[in-house]
């Protein structure tokens, strides 16, 4: 039997795995330019990645919920990710003066690994 919850929470974490390690690659290469740089992409990537657990814990959360509640948990669980990405990337950008090019580009290889991560799931209909 399908459970489309137990499919989604899968996602989420594969998304997540997909995420960190494409991450701690980047800023492994880094490395190499300096520990702020390294630092920065850490930190642009975690907040992507911090910004979809959070999505998945409170979109997916609540369990099977009439379409009303169904979808405000939707929206807020995408205004609760977007906050968070936006003021995470605000505070290493502006507050912890990290290098913009790495933060932006640690935020750019976790959107890749994501899109990467959710083609990878539907090979042979397996989500």
């Amino acid at each position: 039997m399908l459970n489309p919850l137990a499919a989604g929470s899968r996602l989420v974490r594969r998304t997540i795995a997909f995420q960190a390690v494409a991450v701690a690659a980047l800023s492994l290469a880094l490395l190499a330019k300096g520990p702020a740089w390294s630092l920065a992409a850490l930190a642009g990537g975690g907040a992507i990645a911090a910004g979809g657990a959070l999505y998945g814990v409170l979109a997916l959360g609540g369990g099977i919920a009439p379409a009303i509640g169904a979808l405000a948990r939707l929206v807020l669980g995408l205004l609760a990710k977007w906050l968070v990405v936006i003021a995470t990337l605000f505070i290493a950008i502006a507050v912890a003066r990290l290098p913009a090019l790495a933060v932006m580009g640690g935020a750019v290889v976790a959107l890749v690994a994501q899109v990467l991560a959710m083609a990878s799931g539907h090979r042979n209909g397996n989500p």
